[in-house]
């Protein structure tokens, strides 16, 4: 195990969780599960208890905690696409397996953790050294849940 991992807290849907995001991702991977060796407040002794785990090569702990603690957008993952069908692709795999929908590229999986499925392209014209370039990205961004590189593109014209 690396020194550094980071352990996301679930309520007894960790391998699951971890199942999906080695489907859908490149370089990512369950490595183990770990079963409980006796009883604890929110399972049974056999139960999984953790899932070690990569999402895109980060390497992740998935932790069967229980209900007392939920995800929230002040942790994230922010997947950068190349193009239009890769970020289509990852959107629609954690939307459409009982996922939602936000703002600005901003999605969550069905077990309430945050993606920011954001396109280089993106990132490239928000963060441009011309400020109309940049301000006009941001603004076409504001207007949007999934980012569509071509109204970005079109919002800046030719750079």
């Amino acid at each position: 195990m690396t020194k550094a991992v980071i352990c996301l807290w679930y309520d007894g849907a960790a391998e699951d969780a971890a199942n999906f995001y080695a489907r859908v991702f490149p370089d990512s991977i369950v490595k183990a599960v770990h079963r409980a060796p006796g009883d604890y407040p929110d399972g049974k002794q056999g139960q999984v208890l953790t899932v070690e785990f990569t999402v895109l090569g980060i390497a992740c702990l998935g932790l069967n905690g229980g209900p007392a603690f939920k995800h929230n957008e002040a942790f994230s993952f922010q997947v950068i696409t190349e193009d239009q069908n890769e970020t289509d692709r990852y959107w629609n795999a954690i939307v459409n397996n009982g996922g939602a929908e936000s703002a600005c590229g901003w999605c969550k999986d069905k077990w309430g953790l945050s993606w920011q499925i954001t396109p280089r392209a993106l990132i490239e014209a928000v963060t441009h050294h011309d400020q109309g370039v940049a301000k006009r990205a941001f603004e076409a961004m504001m207007t949007m849940k999934k980012i569509d590189i071509a109204v970005i593109e079109a919002a800046i014209g030719d750079v």
